[in-house]
């Protein structure tokens, strides 16, 4: 069994979702949104890692998947988002988590089946998949798209052999 964290970073508002997973089967924990709304930028972070770090707290996850970057049209927001990125990268790190990270792309086509699937196709599919009753917000739906990005890329990689000794295209020895 395992329980998987799965971050949206942002500087604004950073989407979380908590699942449990155990075989093939997985199971909905919790989803939600830390807003830090229009503070200065340290104190917005603060809030992002404080708020993660209450997560990790609760749920005790074993593994930590979050959003690559991507490079904006506006190298401030790019900036920004690394920033909010790095503080939950130092939250699941100094918790003694792996963090995996993976593109926008690879979380659309494990969730919806295509790449290039808009948020509402996500917030869909992630609603079907998990038997919610509502449909998330945007940013908890990409969070929870995340955590089953993991649950099945994990999961694949354990059906190959030597696949558990694999970490973001890297071979461990």
């Amino acid at each position: 069994m395992s329980i998987i964290l799965g971050v949206d970073p942002g500087s604004r508002v950073t989407g979380y979702g908590v699942l449990r997973r155990e075989g093939r089967r997985i199971e909905y924990l919790d989803s939600g949104c830390i807003r830090v709304g229009d503070r200065p930028m340290a104190e917005r972070l603060q809030v992002i890692y404080q708020g993660l770090a209450t997560l990790i707290g609760e749920y005790r996850p074993t593994e930590f998947a979050i959003e690559q970057v991507f490079m904006a049209r506006n190298p401030d927001s790019a900036l920004k988002l690394g920033q909010a990125r790095g503080v939950a990268m130092v939250a699941a790190a100094n918790s003694g988590l792996v963090v995996h990270e993976y593109s926008a792309r690879q979380v659309k086509q494990a969730v919806v089946g295509n790449g290039g699937a808009d948020k509402t196709q996500v917030q869909h599919m992630v609603q079907s998949l998990l038997k919610l009753r509502k449909r998330p917000q945007s940013d908890a739906a990409d969070a929870l798209g995340i955590a089953l990005c993991h649950a099945h890329m994990s999961e694949s990689m354990a059906r190959v052999p030597g696949g558990d000794r694999v970490r973001q295209g890297r071979i461990r020895s």
